[in-house]
């Protein structure tokens, strides 16, 4: 059994729910914590606890780190409380504060929570792990509920591309969606591909490149052969942070055609207009925003052909710009 850490302190809510992804990557060493923000008491709502769990003993760099994620433990110098954890499955201990939840038609669970009996709810098992993206955070929730509400209106993908996918949860939502859609899911951390993985075992999801399947493969962005091959995708999903999501507007929109629907999240209010400014530098048209808390979920669609020409096949889409302007 390997050996694990928790790094406890308080925080508001308010710091509890600005955890972002890029928090997951403070340690100093080269293995990932995970980071589980939960409500103490709820006659006191303001009042949460940020419990990190580490595999290498907490050094002074990393406690540093994890000072900043609540200021106001900082402010007062609370000093984080670090325990060496008895010999237990540390990944369920740090899905006890996740309770199963609701976004659109899909319930999400973990191993430790029973299933759904509601025929027309779709149960997703994601485990609290080495990865972003159990559906908690209002980035994935958000994500889920937009990708319901293009189902609903009646949008149909053959060929989508989830990156940055963390757990797979968002890869295996547009499986449940559109099953005879090919589906590639890609990630920069291996951590997060190994997960996926196992979440699509633990689904009953194949793997492999076929027609309702999800391929796997890690990737810097878009750099993998795998998804320039399989470009042009009509459905885009990237739940990431702004900064990536900007920098990465070029590669999506080579990687797009006319009509391709693009799914974003990861950014705050304040950063929407930074984001959307550098997609509709690339062709994209904002159709929808989904807010959740300060945390928005943009369906945008490429409206024009900016530095890609398609010369393998071409794309016949369902989501012109005119359809796609009540979506």
């Amino acid at each position: 059994m390997t050996r694990t850490w928790k790094v406890s302190l308080p925080c508001t809510r308010a710091e509890a729910q600005a955890l972002t992804e890029d928090q997951l990557f403070v340690a100093s060493s080269d293995t990932t914590p995970t980071i589980v923000a939960s409500e103490i008491d709820v006659n006191q709502p303001d009042q949460w606890m940020i419990d990190v769990y580490c595999q290498v003993e907490p050094d002074p760099e990393l406690i540093e780190n994890l000072r900043q994620l609540s200021p106001s433990a900082k402010a007062s110098n609370f000093q984080p409380v670090v325990e060496l954890l008895p010999d237990e499955d540390w990944v369920t201990l740090s899905q006890q504060g996740l309770d199963p939840l609701r976004a659109g038609r899909f319930h999400v669970h973990t191993s430790t929570d029973q299933p759904s009996e509601d025929p027309k709810l779709i149960n997703i098992c994601i485990n609290a792990g080495q990865a972003f993206g159990t559906g908690h955070h209002e980035t994935t929730m958000g994500c889920l509920q937009s990708l319901d509400r293009l189902k609903r209106t009646g949008h149909r993908f053959r060929n989508i591309a989830d990156i940055g996918t963390g757990t797979g949860l968002l890869a295996f939502a547009s499986h449940h969606l559109w099953q005879g859609a090919k589906i590639i899911a890609s990630d920069i951390d291996p951590i997060a591909v190994n997960v996926t993985e196992a979440n699509c075992h633990q689904n009953a999801i194949g793997l492999g490149h076929s027609r309702g399947q999800v391929r796997l493969v890690q990737s810097n962005g878009l750099d993998h052969p795998a998804l320039k091959r399989r470009a042009p995708f009509d459905l885009i999903i990237a739940n990431i942070l702004a900064g990536p999501l900007v920098a990465l507007a070029p590669q999506i929109a080579a990687a797009a055609g006319t009509g391709t629907a693009l799914l974003i999240a990861g950014l705050l209010s304040r950063q929407k207009a930074e984001v959307v400014r550098a997609y509709a530098r690339e062709g994209f048209r904002l159709r929808h925003t989904r807010l959740e808390n300060e945390w928005p979920c943009l369906t945008l669609v490429k409206s024009r052909k900016y530095g890609w020409t398609p010369t393998r096949k071409k794309m016949k889409s369902p989501l012109a710009s005119d359809y796609f302007g009540e979506c």
